[in-house]
């Protein structure tokens, strides 16, 4: 793991406001601990392009890393113990001796905590303890993975503490999304922390878990006359596991009908050419789910390939695509449990109402709740954020930058 400085990090943003957000850290790290921090970190959130749903079956996705971030003031200790402490929450605290995992902690960032910590020791790597002082723009509930950026976050503190910047951006991703499986009880697949890891436009290939294709992609979006806006609906996520849940879970009962444990090891036309019987033992639903894993893997190599050669209205269209297909066939835009909530469907409606043909919208990240995704006509913007707000009040609509670094170390020299 390489450092970089805040110039190289935030190139793409504005770096007079991330100056004074690590100037903000270091005052609450001396407070709260009573000496000055020595190393900081920072791992940015993420924004799904393309591929909803598909790499837990081993499919391919489109993701990038954004302006938005989890960074920390740290000072190694040599007590085994990690002390945690963020802005808005309370003081975590976590023994190093002990990694197993601990029932009473499902869900909480000290599960997240520890099961980083044993994914490190399980592969040989070096455990030990420090203070942190972290502070989050990456919205909890957003779409854009604050618990990933996280989870990368605490990686990249013990591969620079204690392990030269060992292991590399994609195993501290497959390390961080253990912790979020067992530690903290979620079934994800590895997107969310790939992209949080890898940072930049990037197109990654779930075939092998054990050894992803990750494919980066320079694309300057800023310069296309377009941007990316996510905007909050304010949807509430409490109670949706089992709907986030049931979509891997529908995707692998139809493969194993066909003797697979995943949809990746099966061709659309096995699927088509036994649809009844698919239908019948699976159901409907889980049949359309799976169609759209394969259109959707389709997309994503399309997409990539509009951005290689700099195609915006190729990629445009495909986005736009991508989303109908989650709205029509994965169905993940509201949960069948709770019909009377679809801020999803409404900021959708909106969305490609101001936007009259132009841009591209979808669902952003799980669905159900949540966010959604647009990518805006810079002569749109001003509108579509004024019509959002008129929707779901102030501080739902965010402009943000493609970030091209992932989880790193900051070199601040003399920039504070």
């Amino acid at each position: 793991m390489d450092k970089y400085t805040l110039e190289q990090v935030y190139s793409n943003g504005d770096i007079h406001y991330q100056r004074s957000q690590y100037n903000a850290i270091c005052e609450a790290y001396e407070n709260q601990f009573g000496e000055k921090p020595q190393r900081f970190f920072s791992a940015p959130g993420r924004s799904e392009i393309s591929g909803n749903h598909t790499d837990h079956n081993h499919g391919l996705v489109l993701a990038a890393g954004i302006s938005l971030d989890c960074i920390a003031a740290v000072v190694p200790t040599d007590d085994g113990i990690i002390t945690f402490r963020s802005l808005g929450f309370g003081e975590v605290k976590i023994d190093t001796a002990d990694l197993e995992i601990k029932q009473q902690e499902l869900g909480t960032s000290a599960a997240l905590i520890r099961g980083v910590c044993a994914g490190f020791a399980q592969r040989g790597l070096k455990v030990g303890g420090f203070k942190a002082y972290c502070k989050s723009d990456v919205l909890a509930g957003s779409g854009l993975s604050s618990s990933a950026a996280f989870e990368v976050l605490i990686g990249d503190i013990l591969a620079g503490l204690y392990n030269q910047g060992r292991p590399d951006d994609i195993e501290i991703a497959k390390i961080s999304q253990y912790a979020e499986n067992e530690y903290f009880g979620k079934p994800s697949g590895l997107m969310d922390q790939m992209a949080c890891s890898v940072g930049g436009f990037t197109m990654m290939d779930f075939k092998s878990e054990k050894d992803p294709i990750v494919t980066p992609l320079k694309f300057d979006l800023s310069a296309s006359g377009y941007s990316l806006c996510i905007v909050d609906t304010k949807g509430d996520h409490a109670d949706l596991t089992p709907d986030y849940a049931a979509i891997p879970a529908e995707m692998k009962a139809v493969a194993q009908v066909f003797g697979k444990s995943v949809l990746r090891e099966l061709s659309r036309e096995e699927l088509t050419e036994n649809s009844i019987t698919v239908r019948r033992k699976c159901g409907d639903r889980a049949y359309l789910r799976a169609l759209h894993f394969f259109d959707e893997n389709e997309r994503v190599k399309a997409q990539a390939e509009a951005l290689k050669n700099g195609d915006i209205g190729s990629f445009l269209r495909l986005v736009n695509e991508s989303g109908d297909s989650s709205l029509c066939w994965l169905q993940n835009i509201f949960p069948c449990s709770q019909p009377q909530n679809q801020g999803l469907a409404v900021a959708l409606y909106a969305a490609k109402k101001v936007l009259g043909g132009k841009g591209a919208c979808r669902v952003h990240g799980g669905g159900f709740a949540g966010t959604v995704q647009a990518f805006v006509p810079d002569e749109l913007l001003d509108g579509f954020m004024l019509e959002m707000i008129k929707l779901f009040g102030d501080e739902c609509c965010y402009t943000l930058s493609i970030r091209n670094v992932g989880g790193a170390e900051i070199d601040l020299g003399g920039a504070l």
